[in-house]
Parts: C-alpha cells; sequence; structure tokens
C-alpha cells in the first residue's frame, strides 16, 4: 500500500492492501474475542472498545491533529479548511462518508487530495467493530465448549448452534459482497468508501477465526502450498489491477481471496508456508509500525510537495515514505507501547475517558489552527451589476443595426460584457459581497451534476434527463450535448427554457468529448471505449427525437494529462467536423460553444484565498496553455464548414492580454476549470441572444 501510494508503477493495484488488511483484522479480532468468550462465558464489551481505543485513537488523533497542524501553515487557507474538516471527520470515524460524498460529485472529485485521505479504511474498521462483537455474543455458547485456548488448536465436533451462527455470518458477508458487486456498477465511489460493501472482507476474517481450529488439523503440504496461492493471489491483484479496474467489486474477490489463503494456510503452521517468510525478523518489525506507518506515509506524501515548494519525483516520494516509517517508529515507542502497558489504564473506564480527553484535545487543536488561518472573505467591495437587453449606443464601439435588429441586441450585451470584464481584470481586493463566497464556491455547480444527469467515467447509461417543458414538440426540443464544459451552461440554458417554453436534454458524461475521436482517460488507465459507447447511443437519440437545436461543449485541456489526443489536431478537428455533420443530419441546427481560459495555478477559490488583497494573481494572460486562440479559429471554421453555428466565449472571460477569475462581485471558476453556476447564470442574456443570431431566429421572442 505504501509502495502504492509512493507512485511505483510497477504495482498499479497497489490499492488492495486495504483489503488485505480487512481480512487479516477481521480474523484478529475475531479470534480475541472468540478467547474471552471461551474463558469467560461473554464479551465485555466495555473493555474491548476501551482496548480499541487505546490501541487505535491517541496515534490516530495525533496524527490528525499534527496533519491540520502543518496543513494550516502549508496550504492555501481555504484549502486547509477543508482538510480541517476532514480531521473532524475522521476523528469520528466518519470521514469515509464524506470522501464518498465528495467522490460522487465529478466537479469535487477532480480536487486536492486530502492528507487525511488513508483514514477512510479506520472508518469503515470501526464502524464494523461496533455491531460485530454483538453478533459474535451469540456464539458465546459454541465457544464455552472449545477445549482448546489455542489459536488453531483442535476443536471437539461443532455444535449446532455453531453451524447456525457461522451460516448467519456468512450470509451477512454474502449480502455485503452482492451489495458491493451491485453498486460498484451504480456508484463506485460509494461501494468503495461505506461499510455495508465493505462489511464482507472483515466478515471474511471473522469467518476464519471461528473455523481456525479445524484449519489446524488441515495437512502441512496442502496449507503450505495454500498460503503460497493466497501471497500469489495478492500479487496478482497487485500488479495487474488497475485505476480502470472496476473496485470493489468482483475484483476484491481476488485479493480478499488471497489474504484468506494466507491465514487459512498459516493455521496448521506448516514448515515451508508462507509464514516462513511473513515470520522474518524485518517483516515483523515492519508488522509492528505498520499501523502507524499507514497513518504518517499519506499525510506526509499529499503536504510534502507544499512544504518544499514542488512536486517531487517517485524517490522523493520513496525517501518521504521512509521518512514516515522513522515517524512511525518513534509513535511506537514514545505513545503507542507506553499507553498499552500503561497499569493505570488496565481500568476500561479510564481508557475511555483518555479517549474523549484526547479527542477534545483534538477538537481544541483543529478550532486554534483554523482561527490562526486568515479570513476567507475579502475587504473590497464590487457592484452586482445585470446584463440588460436595453439598446446601449456607443459602448465600445457598438452600434445599432437596425438591418438586424438581433445582431445588434446580442453585439451590445456582449460589449456590457466586455466593459464589465475590462473593469474587472484589475481588481486587487477580492470583493467582500463575491458570489458564491469562497467557501461556498465548490457546491455552486448546475443541478445536473447532482441529480443524476451526469454520467461518470464507468456509467455509459444514457439518461432521460428533462427540463424546461417536457411536453413542447420536438420543434422546441434542444439538446445539450457533451463533457462536463457542456453541463457547466446548464444553468443559462434552463433559464432559457423557461423563458422561451424549450424542452431542454441534458446529455452530458465525464471527460467525454462529443466529437469522433477514442480519447485514452488517465483516470481508467485505458482507451475510453465507454465513451464511444455513450456517445453513439446519445447520437442515436438525438437523431430518433429530431430536436429542433443541438448544442455542442466540451472541454479543450484533453492531452494535457495523457489522454493521447491533440487537441484542435487534424484528427480532433475532423472528429468533430464528423460529429456536426452528423447531427445536422438529423434536421436539427447545430451550435458550438467555444470554451473558457484555464487557470494554470490550481483551484481559482484557494488561489483568492491565498491573496485576498492580490486577486490579480490568480488571473491569466490571454495565451497558450491558459488559451488556444489558433484552436479557435479552426473550430469556428469547421463549424462553418459543417453548417453550424459558433458562439465565441472569449469576450466573457478576456479583456486585452488578460481574462479575469472575478467579474463584478460574481466568481468565475469553482474550480481550475469549470465556471460557476452564478456566473453562467449572468451570463444567460447574451447567450440567448448569441443563439438568436447563429440560429436566425429559430425559436423567435419569448412567450
Amino acid at each position: 500500500m505504501v509502495a502504492y501510494h509512493a507512485g511505483l508503477s510497477a504495482i498499479p493495484g497497489g490499492y488492495v492492501g486495504v483489503d488485505v488488511f480487512f481480512v487479516i483484522s477481521g480474523f484478529l479480532i475475531t479470534d480475541h474475542l472468540g478467547r474471552e468468550l471461551a474463558e469467560r462465558g461473554g464479551i465485555s464489551f466495555g473493555a474491548f472498545y476501551a482496548r480499541r481505543a487505546r490501541r487505535l485513537l491517541p496515534s490516530a488523533l495525533m496524527v490528525i491533529g499534527v496533519t491540520v497542524a502543518v496543513s494550516c501553515v502549508v496550504l492555501p487557507p481555504l484549502q486547509a479548511m477543508v482538510v480541517a474538516k476532514d480531521g473532524l471527520a475522521n476523528a469520528f470515524y466518519v470521514g469515509n462518508y464524506r470522501y464518498a460524498l465528495q467522490a460522487t460529485n465529478y466537479l469535487s472529485a477532480g480536487g486536492p487530495a486530502s492528507p487525511l485521505l488513508n483514514y477512510w479504511s479506520l472508518g469503515v474498521e470501526e464502524q464494523f467493530y461496533l455491531v460485530w462483537p454483538a453478533l459474535l455474543f451469540v456464539a458465546s455458547l459454541v465457544w464455552l465448549h472449545n477445549s482448546k485456548r489455542t489459536r488453531c488448536a483442535p476443536q471437539r465436533k461443532a455444535q449446532p448452534l455453531f453451524s447456525a451462527v457461522f451460516v448467519a455470518m456468512a450470509l451477512l458477508a454474502a449480502g455485503s459482497l452482492a451489495f458491493s458487486i451491485w453498486l460498484t456498477r451504480a456508484n463506485e465511489p460509494w461501494a468503495f468508501f461505506s461499510l455495508p460493501t465493505r462489511a464482507w472482507e472483515l466478515a471474511v476474517g471473522g469467518l476464519l477465526a471461528l473455523v481456525a481450529p479445524r484449519l489446524g488439523r488441515l495437512p502441512a503440504g496442502g496449507t503450505a502450498l495454500l498460503s503460497w496461492a493466497g501471497i500469489g493471489a495478492i500479487i496478482f491483484s497487485a500488479v495487474t489491477f488497475t485505476s480502470a479496474t472496476p473496485f470493489p467489486g468482483t475484483a476484491a474477490i481476488v485479493p480478499v481471496a488471497g489474504a484468506a489463503a494466507v491465514v487459512a494456510g498459516g493455521c496448521a503452521r506448516p514448515r515451508l508456508g508462507a509464514a516462513w517468510l511473513l515470520g522474518r525478523r524485518p517483516m515483523q518489525l515492519i508488522g509492528r509500525v505498520s499501523y502507524t506507518w499507514y497513518l504518517w506515509h499519506w499525510p506526509a506524501l499529499v503536504l510534502a510537495p507544499y512544504i518544499v515548494g514542488h512536486q517531487l519525483s517517485t524517490w522523493g516520494n520513496v525517501a518521504v515514505c521512509g521518512l514516515a516509517l522513522v515517524l512511525a517508529g518513534v509513535t511506537t515507542v514514545l505513545l503507542e507501547r507506553p499507553l498499552q502497558r500503561a497499569p493505570w489504564l488496565a481500568r476500561p473506564r479510564r481508557s475511555l475517558l483518555l479517549v474523549v480527553g484526547l479527542s477534545g484535545a483534538l477538537a481544541a487543536t483543529i478550532l486554534l489552527s483554523t482561527a490562526t488561518l486568515p479570513s476567507l472573505t475579502g475587504s473590497g467591495y464590487a457592484h452586482a451589476i445585470a446584463l440588460s437587453r436595453q439598446h446601449l449606443e456607443g459602448v465600445l464601439g457598438g452600434a445599432e443595426n437596425t438591418s438586424n435588429p438581433a445582431a445588434s441586441a446580442a453585439q451590445n450585451l456582449t460589449n456590457q460584457v466586455k466593459v464589465d470584464v475590462a473593469q474587472s481584470v484589475g481588481i486587487q481586493d477580492v470583493p467582500a459581497n463575491l458570489t458564491p463566497n469562497l467557501a461556498d464556491a465548490a457546491s455552486d455547480e448546475a443541478a445536473p451534476f447532482v441529480d443524476g444527469c451526469f454520467d461518470s467515467f464507468t456509467e455509459n447509461s444514457v439518461n432521460a434527463c428533462n427540463y424546461g417543458d417536457v411536453s413542447a414538440p420536438p420543434s422546441k426540443t434542444v439538446v445539450l450535448f457533451g463533457d462536463s464544459h457542456a453541463l457547466m451552461w446548464f444553468p443559462a440554458f434552463d433559464s432559457l427554457a423557461n423563458e422561451y417554453g424549450w424542452h431542454l436534454i441534458a446529455q452530458s458524461k465525464a471527460t467525454c468529448p462529443p466529437i469522433d475521436i477514442t480519447v485514452y482517460s488517465p483516470d481508467l488507465g485505458g482507451w475510453y471505449t465507454g465513451c464511444n459507447q455513450w456517445r453513439a447511443a446519445v447520437v442515436a437519440r438525438i437523431e430518433a427525437l429530431h430536436p429542433a437545436l443541438v448544442v455542442l461543449g466540451f472541454s479543450r485541456e484533453y492531452g494535457i494529462p495523457d489522454d493521447r489526443v491533440v487537441v484542435d489536431g487534424a484528427a480532433w478537428i475532423q472528429g468533430l467536423s464528423s460529429m456536426m455533420t452528423t447531427l445536422r443530419a438529423s434536421g436539427a441546427q447545430v451550435v458550438l460553444m467555444g470554451d473558457v481560459p484555464y487557470p494554470q495555478s490550481g483551484l481559482v477559490p484557494d488561489c483568492l484565498s491565498a491573496h485576498l488583497t492580490d486577486a490579480t494573481a490568480c488571473t491569466m494572460p490571454k495565451q497558450y496553455p491558459y488559451f488556444n486562440p489558433s484552436g479557435v479559429g479552426q473550430e469556428e471554421a469547421a463549424a462553418a464548414a459543417a453548417g453550424a453555428g459558433y458562439i465565441d466565449t472569449q469576450p466573457w472571460f478576456c479583456a486585452g492580454n488578460t481574462c479575469a477569475v472575478i467579474v463584478n462581485n460574481i466568481l468565475v471558476y469553482r474550480d481550475n476549470n469549470h465556471i460557476t453556476d452564478t456566473y453562467a447564470s449572468w451570463l444567460t442574456p447574451v447567450i440567448g441572444a448569441d443563439l438568436e443570431v447563429v440560429t436566425e431566429g429559430l425559436f423567435g421572442t419569448p412567450p
């Protein structure tokens, strides 16, 4: 797991380390509880939770506190505030659901990784152990009949009750696995982070502990082979699984089965089994500090680039993990072991009180750390100016076009935007009345991003996604088609749909441009064939609907990470032309929306939070890679050749040689490439006017 996080390319599936950990944890905890049942005839729930708290929480809480404190020093204030919220969620072991919510939201998922993201697995584990002891308590009568107390020792014939409990637990594991497989297809982030879809992995370890006495009777030769086969299954998962592997789902069965085989094989203690390797002293030493190493390594990897001022190489990451190992050793020696051995903590009540005190201290530390952060509210002021459809003569050379009133109105609205952008590019003090404010910027997104009308990487369904007047005829039907950069214009089109009585259909999929070209997805680690399938299905729907208008929108950042395409290259333009021609053949008019400039300094709200008195530090020059003027010309020419319209968006963002991130009192970007819902809504009049021009009054005046 640590090597995987360090970026070693040989183990692209190293994330399966968590699955192995779940199996081992389930086995050890269930075995311990079973021994208590056998010796005492019951479970002391207070003692159990006190042991868990004393073993896990002091180190976990300390690392959270240190991570939040360091984040407040080295991260932009807004990002540090997010880490503080992560810290509070993880202190109460519910961080996994916070991360599930964030990962489900495609726009939020693109933000910086939390330095406390690794705590999700601890949340799953602790939530599981809130209910598992109670289930095991039912097995007390069985364990009372065990004649041997040692792990993997022979046991007398199983009692009927034992069989019933085993079957019940097996059914629980099977139900969890089935739910995991289904949810991985439906909503992979929730399947990855949630307890119901991970419980079966811990339950497998628990079931092994229940049958451990029987496993001890197996032939040594067979168990040796079993344990090595388990090691092989784990290694196979680590080297063949990638980010493209739907997970957990059925794929998780391989590492879980491998871990189970290693544990089961070790119960007979065969001389030549995998225990021969795992029992070596270096492995044991790492095992003793593995928990604290896991706690330290991820925060160190995430925060190190901010501390040194640049991204680290793979070997730099390895060095950071080595430093984390040293911190883990120090934490184990100075904190974990003294607390575990302290006689005064032998009473459960004292251990629980200690943990409550530490939790309170952590909350105070987080609040104190965040109190040192600069304010997220600027001291400037900007007028809230609405775009007006009224004619304005002389603005930036605008003049009334009596022969084409629609063109005149569109030009005047564009001129208004130009004036506001020109006055805004030089803003120094972030407006105190900024809308949305920096803290709320991430959630200022169009409705389809959160109502199920935006397909993620692994979803290929073509959803209905109907808005506006759903009873309107095809002659008043508009389809908004593309990736997230099409959907970010939705607020304007939704307002226009309500104004003109359109039936608006939104068809959008993550990083899937409406262009006849195959994209390589770095997120999936392979060619994005699902995009091709989804795109073809949308085209088929459009051909069946015969809408009046199809509006295309897409990002121009493909190829910059590793999409293996050349934006505005020959294949790109040819694919765009092919798509527009195909859509025109359906009888629809086609309009291509130009794209936005791309901030290159990270998330714009984060940047502004660190430059409240110098917002110009977050503006962009009107040049590549922030902006691609040559590509704009090629796309406009391709649209004209295909009989499609083109809307040039650059006047809405740039003035002279600079592109703004704030216009009037409106925050333009919610992240590092998507505009806010508020800004898209503000642009509604000029978008509507431009549409009226390029479609030659397709929909006429509003009713």
